[in-house]
């Protein structure tokens, strides 16, 4: 009989090693390095040779004879973005990954589910991480009091996955996935093989009792989902909360959804009744905004949701050699492209400015469509001069200077109309009488960045 031994799995890359070590030859990663348990090649030999044996014939079925759950048997929470973002509501039988930095509001809007589906359906709180006292607290202070919610703590994947299938529970939440540790394995919770083989158990339990499950993850310094990746392979949803956990609007999308789509976004603000729903964003954001030099107005998508966002820029004459560029809810490899292209393009000099740019509110743009609006931030700031409030800006700008075509301009413009600007500078591929259409950078600079 084999000798079940360890090897050392690197969470970033799943390189393996021998043994450990701090730094990751494979990814440069640092401390990602975790033992994980090695069944031995006897051992190996011998399960396989049994499950030779062991297996049994499946039951098949037509496809034409299996029956769908519809939209109406989704459980429906008290945010109608929310429930977009998911495809409708939390499907029966799902199993979703909320993934968010500490202190966001994780637990906080997972709280206000719970209060609203626990008004008609059996509700489980598993917490890892919280004593009782600590989510009745919560739960007193989001209204979550009704009989049908139910709480328990434990750490146990076993226990849990017991509890879900024999509970007859509708939503089950478990906070989470890093917490939990299951018996047959002996290493310490949050490890790789530990998250897999946890969620498994749980996966297992929800499919075979159509229960809808919600387990949180954690998050790296970096922002993405900690843990091995095979973890968001299994769950069906994955879903990002997003944001400034000290202020602004934090957003929620999703990057993975075998049951609706990934282009949608819910966008929240914190208050002290929680987390609430932005039903005008837009409006929000340019509450406080005054007209000055490095000021654009950016129509700009979250998911299908059109939304229009301020974009600040600020130049100043440099003290050092190498200029300092800093971007705040933009991403700064973009953000350097751009300057290049304003400088090779326009021949506006910026090689003694540091440049710094911020998204007000806390949004983070991906929007390709955003680069013109950048580069006539950076314009107008380094100038000193404004461009007229009448005006917003979107397009896609290529390395020769050139303004590209937006995804879904019709919803940027009807947003446009909405708040009262006058007219879009927008590429020249948009035929709309409310479009200004441009065709090139420099042209563009030199036309609309006045006094």
């Amino acid at each position: 009989m084999g000798k079940n031994t360890s090897q050392f799995v690197c969470q970033n890359c799943g390189a393996k090693y021998s043994k450990w070590a701090g730094h990751c030859n494979n990814c440069d990663a640092w401390n990602s390095i975790i033992e994980d348990l090695v069944v031995s090649e006897a051992s190996g030999k011998n399960a396989i040779s049994q499950a030779k044996t062991s297996g049994q014939i499946l039951k098949f079925t037509k496809i034409n004879e299996i029956t769908v759950t519809s939209d109406k048997e989704r459980l429906k929470t008290e945010f109608p973005g929310l429930n977009e973002v998911l495809g409708g509501g939390i499907l029966r039988g799902s199993v979703t990954l909320l993934a968010g930095q500490p202190g966001i509001g994780k637990s906080t809007i997972l709280m206000q589910i719970c209060a609203e589906v626990a008004k008609k359906h059996q509700v489980l709180y598993v917490s890892g991480e919280e004593s009782a006292s600590q989510v009745k607290m919560r739960a007193a202070r989001l209204g979550a009091d009704s009989d049908k919610l139910v709480f328990v703590s434990s750490t146990s994947g076993n226990d849990i996955a017991k509890t879900i299938r024999e509970g007859d529970f509708d939503l089950v939440i478990v906070d989470s996935i890093q917490t939990l540790a299951i018996n047959e394995i002996s290493s310490a919770p949050g490890t790789v093989s530990q998250i897999t083989n946890a969620g498994n158990l749980i996966i297992q339990a929800a499919k075979s009792t159509d229960t809808a499950v919600i387990i949180v993850g954690h998050v790296t310094k970096e922002g993405t989902l900690a843990g091995p990746k095979v973890l968001e392979h299994l769950v069906d949803v994955v879903v990002n909360f997003e944001g400034d956990r000290y202020g602004g609007f934090k957003t929620i999308r999703a990057v993975k959804n075998r049951f609706g789509p990934t282009s949608e976004a819910a966008i929240f603000e914190m208050n002290e009744k929680g987390l609430s729903e932005v039903q005008n964003p837009s409006a929000a954001l340019l509450a406080e905004r005054q007209n000055t030099d490095g000021s654009i107005i950016l129509a700009t998508l979250e998911g299908t949701r059109p939304l229009l966002v301020e974009i600040q820029a600020l130049c100043t004459t440099t003290n050092f050699g190498y200029p300092k560029r800093a971007a705040s809810g933009f991403d700064l490899n973009r953000l350097n492209l751009l300057i290049a292209v304003i400088e090779q393009r326009t021949k506006l000099n910026l090689s003694d400015k540091d440049i710094f740019l911020n998204v007000v509110g806390g949004i983070k743009i991906k929007d390709s469509a955003a680069d013109l609006a950048v580069c006539l931030a950076i314009a107008s700031a380094a100038a000193g001069r404004k461009l007229s409030e009448e005006y917003v800006v979107f397009g896609e700008v290529g390395l020769g200077g050139e303004i590209r075509s937006a995804f879904r301009p019709d919803q940027r413009i009807n947003e446009a109309k909405k708040l009262g600007f006058k007219h879009a500078i927008a590429p020249a591929t948009i035929r709309d009488p409310f479009v200004i259409p441009v065709k090139d950078l420099r042209s563009t600079l030199i036309q609309y960045v006045n006094e």
